[in-house]
């Protein structure tokens, strides 16, 4: 067994008290053989379809041989530069495994006109585009592949040599890309998007884009035999009653890369985690942090750690599971597997069912009505410093500066809660955004999470609706310096991060959610931004 775990303090307790109750329960080999059984009658239906991950390494097995073929074919005709456009679990999976074989792979999951117009601008003339869709109408994935299919006519470039298309079989992106002629990667139906990065969806963007997808199911692989055993040592076993038995739980939990060679492992989970767990009322709240992060100073109780590390340095981390820590080391993909076998035995645990997403829904569908209304935007509350500043009532009323407005929302966030940032922006315009996370988190002393939007709709949005009530959330718009049409849709690129967003803000405010809407509106507005989240002396 590579994967390695050591835990202390509530961590440890539980994994004495709960695991055994697993394996006389006989849960892994249960979830192994695909028992719909395991979360409840209520869970059947949805888990008797959605197991098809437990036997993901041999299924995609075949796939490498065609994936290389078409990557190698690619190049020879100079194509070396792939983009993919996917989002939630489509666009994270393989994003974790380029970045951590070290290969590139531009990552388009987002509508922001200009991130769109910088992918499109980036090599067009030796780029394909792979359209990853496992239900085949996402919208920020339609709109994508449209923009990449003018572009590439434009430039007099055949849109079927350069366009494939990952997703279910018999959805509308697989019919409509077979009629085209595009090249198509079907995917096992019986997985769900987050649950997918050993399938199609993350195999073959990281693979056509060089990274060594043999080895990783070779990793994945060699953990399976451990996973499927009920016995006490088994590491999905471990972690799930590591994350979902603590007593009373630990119901936030921060995930820390710490001399690992994966990198971006806690993206990728933070979404398994997020989506999975967090529907009535309850949940597990995942929060990237890095080693420096507030919460590792302030150290909430109902903060879990989670900190991955290297195999040669797990010995020395005692002094963090003596803080109750759970500290993990191992490849690429034994932990994809393992996390997945634990986020599946979390459920249990939690009573829930982890395979549904029953609030995701609601924000699309708010988007799609602003959409079709175009509503004129409603005036701010007030601006200042090229910030408009709107937001639910019990933040912004009687407000009248954005320090203000900041300290309305933060003292919002009660004992057992949590502040999230939302930035709906250009992410490569204003990578700082980011830091906020860290600036914020020492000022409220609770848990901050950061999303860049729209993508984290797919990820941590339905923990936002459905999970546990205590959630306030900072939401980053900006104006576009430049917008893009979206072919053969009556809005553009622009309009539809927008309505993204202020779907988003409504929803969260009909669910009783605290809201501060910024939005910049000119180059200064990030720097007042700044200026406001500085730390008072």
């Amino acid at each position: 067994m590579s994967v390695r775990i050591l835990a202390g303090g509530a961590a440890r307790e539980a994994i004495e008290r709960v695991v055994p109750q697993l394996v006389a329960d006989r849960v892994a080999s249960g979830i192994t053989g695909q028992d719909p059984d395991l979360w409840g009658e209520a869970a059947i239906e949805e888990a008797s379809k959605r197991l098809g991950w437990t036997e993901a390494v041999a299924v995609s097995r075949p796939l490498v041989a065609e994936i290389v073929a078409v990557r190698e074919e690619l190049r020879a005709k100079g194509v070396d530069h792939i983009v993919l456009g996917g989002m939630g679990g489509s666009s994270l999976a393989p994003e974790v495994i380029t970045r951590t074989s070290g290969v590139p792979l531009t990552v388009l999951d987002s509508t922001d006109p200009g991130q769109v117009l910088a992918a499109l601008n980036d090599r067009l003339e030796r780029s394909a585009l792979v359209v990853s869709s496992k239900s085949g109408s996402t919208v920020e994935t339609d709109s994508q592949r449209r923009a990449y299919e003018k572009a590439f006519s434009d430039a007099g470039i055949d849109p079927r040599e350069r366009i494939i298309v990952v997703t279910d079989p018999g959805s509308p992106l697989d019919r409509s890309a077979r009629d085209a002629g595009y090249r198509v990667f079907n995917a096992d139906p019986n997985v769900g998007g987050r649950f997918s990065a050993l399938t199609a969806f993350g195999l073959v963007p990281s693979g056509l884009a060089g990274a060594d997808i043999a080895e990783l199911l070779d990793e994945a692989e060699s953990e399976l035999v451990y996973l499927a055993v009920d016995q006490e040592d088994n590491p999905g076993l471990v972690l799930g009653a590591a994350l979902a038995g603590t007593s009373p739980l630990k119901d936030k939990t921060g995930i820390v890369a710490d001399g690992t060679h994966i990198v971006g492992f806690a993206d990728w989970a933070e979404q398994l985690v997020a989506e999975s767990t967090g529907k009535e009322g309850k949940g597990l709240l995942p929060v990237v942090l890095d080693p420096d992060s507030p919460e590792l100073s302030d150290r909430p109780e109902d903060l879990l750690i989670v900190r991955l590390v290297g195999d040669a340095t797990l010995s020395r981390h005692s002094e963090e599971v003596g803080r109750g820590e759970v500290v993990m080391s191992g490849t690429l993909g034994e932990l994809l597997l393992v996390w997945e076998y634990a986020i599946a035995v979390a459920g249990r645990l939690l009573g829930i069912n982890p395979f549904d997403q029953p609030d995701v829904e609601s924000a699309k569908v708010a988007a799609r009505g602003l959409l079709e209304a175009r509503p004129e935007p409603t005036a701010p509350a007030f601006s200042e410093g090229g910030i408009e500043v709107r937001g639910t009532d019990d933040v912004v009323s009687g407000v009248g500066d954005l320090r203000s407005a900041l300290e309305s929302l933060f003292s919002k966030v009660g004992p057992d809660g949590y502040l999230s940032i939302q930035a709906y922006v250009n992410r490569l315009a204003l990578p700082r955004l980011e830091e906020t996370r860290n600036l914020i988190a020492a000022e409220v002393h609770r848990p901050v999470t950061f999303g860049w939007g729209p993508r984290f709709l797919h990820s941590t949005g339905q923990y936002h609706k459905g999970g546990p009530a205590v959630g306030v959330f900072l939401q980053i718009t900006a104006d576009p310096e430049q917008d893009l049409e979206i072919p053969d849709r009556p809005f553009t690129f622009g309009q539809l991060i927008q309505a993204q967003a202020a779907g988003d803000a409504t929803v969260l405010a009909e669910h009783g959610r605290p809201v501060l809407r910024l939005n910049l509106t000119s180059d200064a507005a990030t720097t007042a931004l700044f200026d406001a989240l500085s730390p008072r002396t």
